[in-house]
């Protein structure tokens, strides 16, 4: 087992070269050594870089690549940020993001699945309700993405009402 020093020192190591991959890959050590407050340290600087790395992406112009581990790795944070404020009820501000991230992937699934999201928060549609009548969980799982992935034929209807 890892010591919390020797993990700390990789932690800094990862965000020393703003490697969000790696501070994934320690994830489950964090969560194993981690008191809760370094523990929220940890996920607010993965948090951190991803924003950084979006604000670079953007000033680029340029469309992240899914199969690029860092932009993987950027996607991922970026996508559960927009969750946790969706699951928080800042409906609002979890339909920005939506916005943001399903134009910023070269992925079409990727982006097609955040059109969903995002449709469904624009029309102010709760997390439960888009869990419960639009998103398709189990075949989600069965896909085995980071993002929910695959939906209900409610969620064409939804799609279909809001062009």
């Amino acid at each position: 087992m890892i010591s919390q020093e020797e993990l700390k020192v990789k932690v800094l190591e990862a965000q020393k070269n703003s490697d969000i991959a790696s501070l994934y890959i320690l994830e489950q050590e964090a969560h194993e050594i981690f008191d809760e407050d370094t523990l929220h340290g940890f996920y607010a600087n993965i948090l951190d870089l991803a924003l950084e790395k979006l604000t670079t992406t953007l000033e680029e112009h340029r469309k992240m690549d899914i199969n690029e581990v860092q932009d993987f790795a950027t996607l991922r944070a970026l996508y559960e940020y927009a969750i946790e404020h969706y699951s928080a009820g800042a409906i609002g501000d979890a339909s920005a993001l939506f916005e943001v991230l399903s134009g910023l992937s070269n992925d079409t699934k990727f982006s097609s699945a955040l059109k969903f999201h995002w449709i469904a928060s624009k029309e102010n549609l709760s997390l439960d309700d888009f869990l419960e009548k639009i998103a398709d969980l189990e075949a989600t799982q069965n896909a085995g993405t980071f993002y929910i992935s695959c939906f209900t034929d409610e969620a064409q209807k939804l799609l279909d009402n809001s062009n």
